[in-house]
């Protein structure tokens, strides 16, 4: 699978939220979209402009290319779930977006980077494919190796174990499932009923 290698910064200018996950993001200083000159504002969306956007911003925070997160949809909506929880749950459940809840790593690329080099085990075994979807009770370590990666050294002394979703639990660099999150443990800065109205056009 695909992903993007342009400018890190330009899509979270363009749905002004840091998707990054960098306390440094420029869209924390200026919110204005790209190619935008001067403090000007956002032009008013209409109805499918505003589920667009949820949907760009979604596809972009966990760093997912447009057939992968159509596909997502459709299984979502074969759960019995309601479509927005289940779409999230497996969102949230994907390897990489584990990793980087855990404070495996400070950035979702950056957490991406590390499973597809190696440097992540589940139940003890390596994956190295991203979208990898995590039951509950499964654990997720770093390689032995992995903790000497000054990064990831700096990352894991700097993140705290208290902060982390309720649906995960964590003991150094040992992480598990604790349970499903379920629609409360998601984040609020996506609003999933937008996404399915999107894609139930």
């Amino acid at each position: 699978m695909g992903r993007y290698t342009g400018p890190k910064h330009k899509h979270c200018r363009r749905e002004g939220v840091p998707l990054c996950g960098s306390a440094k993001c420029p869209v924390l200083r200026n919110p204005n979209p790209p190619g935008q000159q001067g403090v000007r504002g956002r032009r008013k969306l209409s109805e499918y402009g505003i589920q667009l956007r949820e949907k760009q911003k979604a596809k972009r925070m966990y760093g997912i290319f447009e057939r992968q997160f159509r596909r997502l949809v459709t299984e979502a909506q074969k759960s019995k779930k309601a479509t927005g929880e289940k779409l999230l749950q497996i969102l949230e459940t994907r390897l990489d977006n584990v990793v980087y809840r855990l404070g495996f790593a400070p950035t979702r690329s950056m957490a991406r980077q590390l499973v597809s080099h190696g440097h992540v085990l589940v139940d003890g075994k390596k994956v190295n494919i991203p979208s990898y979807e995590l039951v509950n009770g499964q654990t997720v370590t770093l390689a032995q190796k992995s903790l000497e990666i000054p990064l990831v050294k700096k990352t894991l002394e700097a993140s705290k174990e208290e902060s982390l979703p309720s649906w995960i639990e964590r003991k150094g660099p040992v992480g598990k499932v604790a349970k499903l999150p379920s629609l409360e443990d998601f984040p609020q800065e996506i609003n999933q009923q937008l996404i399915v109205e999107y894609y139930s056009r």
